[in-house]
C-alpha cells in the first residue's frame, strides 16, 4: 500500500511539473547550490515556489523537516502549508515547523534548536513589540538621567542606530543614546524577552557556532530582505568553520521594492545574488493582467526587459475626473452597485489609494449605500484596550519575570484598580507589600494549570483572573469588554488544543505569535467576506482583482513629493505594483479640488508616461467640452447683462438704496433661503444679485451661479 501511495505521488509531480511553462519547469527542476529566480509580476511565483518544495520532498525524497522556507507574511507562510496538505493530508505541524516569516523561524529556533543560554536568555523567554522596547527605554533613561534627543522619534532610533552602536560608532545627535543601549540590552535579558530585530540577531550570532544547517533554504520575495535578514540567511547555510552546506532557492522581483522604510534598498535582489554566487533564472511571462495594463506597466519597469504577456484580451485603461473625493466616493458607489448588479462579486473589486486618511470619505459613502467592504489596516494588539490588558495578563503570567508588563497590568487607566505607576511598580518589585489579589493569580497562574490541567478552558480562565470584575461590571463597556475577552479566550484554547504540547508551552506560543503578527493573527480562522477591499497601495502587494479603482492620480498623492531621486524611484515602483493588481479593469481617476494640503490640481505626470492608445479619455473628454462650453456661454450671457446694466440710469435717491438680492435685514430670513442643484443637492442661499446667485452646499463649499441659466432652483 505504501509503495503504490509512493507511485501515486510521484505520477502527480511529474503531471503537475508537465503544466508549467518552460521557465517555470527551469526553475522548480534546478539543483544549482544558490538560485535567485527574477520572477515579474503575475508570472506564477507563487506556483513555482510550492512546485519547487513539492518537487524537492516527492521527487528527491527531502524531508519536509529538512528545509527552510521564509516568507515576508504569515499569510504566504499559511498558503503553502495549506497547499502542501491539499497534496499530503498526512503532513505534521512539526514537518512544516521551520515554514514561515523571517521572525517566526528564528524564534523557532532560539526555542527548539540553539543554546540561547549562552546569550543571556532562556528558553521560555517573550516577544516584545516596539512599543513596549520604547517605553522600556524611555523608563531606563530617566532612572538614569541620560539625555536623549527626540524622544518622540526614539522607536525609529533605536532600530536605525543600534547597528552603529554594535560597530564602535558614536551617536550622530551627540546624546546618550549609546549609553543607553548597553542598559536596555542587560534590562531585557533580565526581564527574559526580545524585540523583533533580536530575534534575527541572536539568532544569526548563534547559528555562526554551529553546525545546524537545513539542505535547502526557499524565500519569497527576497527583494524585501534587509541586510540583518542576509546575514541571517548566510549563518543559516554555513557551518561553524564558514562553509556553505545549504542550497539556496531564492525568489522575488526586484521592481517590486517598496519598503525602503524598512530597511530594504533597491539593489537587496543583487546583492544576494553576488553575495551568494547564485545562478539568475527568469519568470518573463504574465498570466494575470491584459495586455493594456501590461503595455502600461512595462513603461514604469526599473530592471529587467519587458514583461511578456500570456493574454490577447485588450481593454483600454479608465481615467476619470471628479470635482473632489466627496463627488468620487459617490460616483465609485454608483459604478460598484451596477458592475455588482451585472454579476461581479464585490470581493474582486478593489479600491485602492496613497495614503489611509482617503479612506474615511469612502468607508462613509459606502456604507451609506449599502455597499459591503473590508479596510485592509494593520491592526495592533494596542488598538482594542480589552485584549490588549487581557494579552498582558497573560504574558506576565507565563514570564513573571517581565515586570515592566506587570506594571502595566496593575496601573491599567481603564481596568483593574487604576493605581498610580509608581505605586505599581513598589509592589509588582516587592518593594511594597500591599495585597494585589490579580498580582498573585498571575504569579500562581502556572502552578494553578499544572494542578488542573483537564479544568483549563475559556470559561475556567475568565473565573481564574476574575475578569468580570477587572472589567467593572457597573461601566457601560462592562459586557461589550467581556464579549470580547471569552471570544479571544475560545480562540486561545483552540489554538492551544491543535497543537502537541503542555497548555503553558502552547499559550506561550500563542503570545509571542500575536506580538509578531498582531490582531491579524487573533482573526486568522476567520474567512474574509464578500466586500469590496479599501486599502493603500503598499498594502495591496501580492494581491489580484478582477477591476481595481486606483484614485488620487494627482500630483502630491501619486507621486508623493519626494526629497531625493531614491525616493521618486519607489514611488514608480508603488504605482507599478498598483496598477498590476487588475487582472481585466484598472481605473484611474484624479481631483480638480484635492482638498489635500501640497496636492496640486490636475492629474499626475504618471498618466503622461503611459500611452495614449491605452488611454479612454472619452468620458472624461466629453465633460471637459461640457465645462468649456458652459463656461464661454456663462461669460457671454454675464457680459450681455453688464452691457444692459450700463444703459439703464441707476438709482441715486436716498430713499431707494441698491440692495443685492437674497441681503434680507432679518438674520433668521436669511437662514432660511434655499435651492437645489441636480449635482450638488441642497444648500443655503447666501448672497447674490440680480445676476448671480451664491449657494452654500455641505460637502462642496460656496458656489456662484448665473441665474439666466436656470442651474439652481430656489426652494420655498
Amino acid at each position: 500500500m505504501t509503495d503504490f501511495r509512493e507511485k501515486q505521488k510521484e505520477r502527480f509531480c511529474k503531471i503537475r511539473t508537465h503544466q508549467l511553462n518552460a521557465y517555470q519547469r527551469e526553475a522548480v527542476l534546478d539543483e544549482s547550490p544558490a538560485c535567485v529566480v527574477n520572477a515579474n509580476v503575475g508570472s506564477g511565483k507563487t506556483t513555482v515556489l510550492i512546485e519547487k518544495i513539492l518537487y524537492l520532498h516527492f521527487e528527491k525524497k527531502v524531508p519536509l523537516e529538512n528545509m527552510v522556507v521564509l516568507t515576508f507574511t504569515n499569510k504566504a507562510a499559511g498558503e503553502i502549508i495549506q497547499r502542501l496538505l491539499e497534496r499530503e493530508p498526512s503532513v505534521t505541524e512539526e514537518e512544516t515547523a521551520r515554514f514561515g516569516t523571517f521572525h517566526s523561524v528564528a524564534l523557532f529556533l532560539l526555542k527548539n534548536c540553539l543554546p540561547l543560554e549562552r546569550e543571556g536568555w532562556t528558553g521560555d523567554f517573550s516577544v516584545m513589540d516596539p512599543d513596549e522596547e520604547t517605553e522600556l527605554a524611555l523608563g531606563l533613561a530617566a532612572q538614569r538621567g541620560l539625555k536623549i534627543k527626540y524622544k518622540n522619534r526614539l522607536k525609529k532610533r533605536l532600530e536605525q542606530e543600534r547597528t552603529s552602536w554594535q560597530q564602535g560608532k558614536t551617536s550622530r545627535y551627540g546624546d546618550d543614546l549609546f549609553q543607553l543601549f548597553p542598559l536596555l540590552e542587560q534590562e531585557k535579558k533580565r526581564q527574559n524577552k526580545m524585540t523583533f530585530s533580536d530575534l534575527i540577531q541572536v539568532s544569526t550570532a548563534l547559528l555562526r557556532r554551529e553546525d545546524n544547517c537545513p539542505e535547502w533554504i526557499i524565500v519569497d520575495e527576497v527583494q524585501d530582505s534587509d541586510v540583518l535578514q542576509l546575514d541571517f540567511l548566510e549563518a543559516l547555510g554555513t557551518d561553524r568553520e564558514g562553509e556553505r552546506r545549504s542550497r539556496l532557492f531564492a525568489v522575488g522581483d526586484p521592481n517590486q521594492v517598496i519598503y525602503s522604510w524598512r530597511g530594504t534598498t533597491e539593489n537587496m535582489f543583487f546583492l544576494l545574488k553576488h553575495r551568494f554566487q547564485a545562478k539568475e533564472l527568469s519568470l518573463p511571462v504574465n498570466y494575470r493582467s491584459n495586455a493594456s495594463i501590461l503595455e502600461a506597466a512595462n513603461r514604469f519597469l526599473q530592471f529587467g526587459g519587458k514583461i511578456e504577456g500570456a493574454r490577447r484580451t485588450q481593454e483600454r485603461i479608465a481615467v476619470r475626473n471628479h470635482y473632489d473625493p466627496f463627488q468620487e466616493a459617490e460616483y465609485l458607489a454608483d459604478r460598484i452597485e451596477k458592475l455588482h448588479a451585472d454579476g461581479l462579486d464585490y470581493r474582486e473589486i478593489a479600491v485602492f489609494y496613497r495614503l489611509q486618511r482617503q479612506a474615511e470619505v469612502l468607508e462613509k459613502v459606502f456604507q451609506r449605500a449599502g455597499i459591503p467592504c473590508s479596510l485592509s489596516l494593520k491592526r495592533t494588539l494596542g488598538d482594542v484596550p480589552v485584549l490588549d490588558y487581557l494579552v498582558k495578563i497573560l504574558k506576565f503570567s507565563v514570564n513573571p519575570a517581565d515586570s515592566q508588563t506587570g506594571i502595566q497590568v496593575l496601573a491599567d487607566r481603564r481596568y483593574g484598580r487604576k493605581i498610580s505607576l509608581k505605586k505599581a511598580a513598589a509592589i509588582v518589585e516587592g518593594r511594597e507589600k500591599e495585597v494585589s489579589p490579580l498580582l498573585d493569580r498571575m504569579t500562581g497562574f502556572a502552578g494553578a494549570v499544572e494542578e488542573l490541567p483537564g479544568q483549563v478552558c475559556p470559561q475556567w480562565l475568565f473565573d481564574y483572573f476574575d475578569l468580570r470584575e477587572q472589567l467593572h461590571p457597573t461601566s457601560a463597556d462592562c459586557e461589550r469588554d467581556a464579549e470580547e475577552v471569552m471570544r479571544l479566550l475560545e480562540h486561545i484554547f483552540r489554538f492551544c488544543q491543535g497543537r502537541d504540547g503542555t497548555f503553558m508551552e502552547n499559550l506561550r506560543r500563542f503570545l509571542d505569535s500575536s506580538m509578531l503578527y498582531g490582531l491579524e493573527f487573533l482573526k486568522g480562522d476567520e474567512k474574509e467576506g464578500d466586500g469590496v477591499r479599501l486599502m493603500t497601495l503598499h498594502a495591496s502587494k501580492g494581491l489580484e482583482f478582477d477591476t481595481v479603482f486606483l484614485i488620487g492620480m494627482n500630483q502630491g498623492l501619486i507621486p508623493l513629493r519626494c526629497q531625493n531621486f531614491e525616493q521618486e524611484e519607489e514611488e514608480r515602483r508603488l504605482f507599478f505594483v498598483g496598477i498590476t493588481r487588475a487582472r481585466n479593469h484598472l481605473e484611474l481617476s484624479y481631483y480638480t479640488n484635492p482638498g489635500e494640503p501640497g496636492v496640486l490640481e490636475g492629474y499626475s505626470p504618471y498618466l503622461r508616461m503611459i500611452p495614449e492608445h491605452l488611454l479612454d479619455w472619452r468620458e472624461l473628454r466629453s465633460q471637459e467640452e461640457k465645462r468649456a462650453s458652459l463656461q464661454e456661454l456663462r461669460r457671454e450671457v454675464a457680459a450681455g447683462m453688464r452691457r444692459r446694466q450700463q444703459e439703464q440710469k441707476p438709482c441715486k435717491e436716498e430713499h431707494c438704496p441698491e440692495k443685492s438680492y437674497g441681503e434680507e435685514t432679518d438674520p433668521e430670513v436669511r437662514k432660511i433661503r434655499r435651492a437645489r442643484h441636480r449635482k450638488y443637492g441642497e444648500g443655503v442661499i447666501v448672497g447674490g444679485d440680480e445676476m448671480m446667485i451664491e449657494v452654500e452646499f455641505v460637502s462642496y463649499g460656496r458656489k456662484q451661479f448665473l441665474r439666466a441659466l436656470g442651474e439652481v432652483e430656489e426652494i420655498d
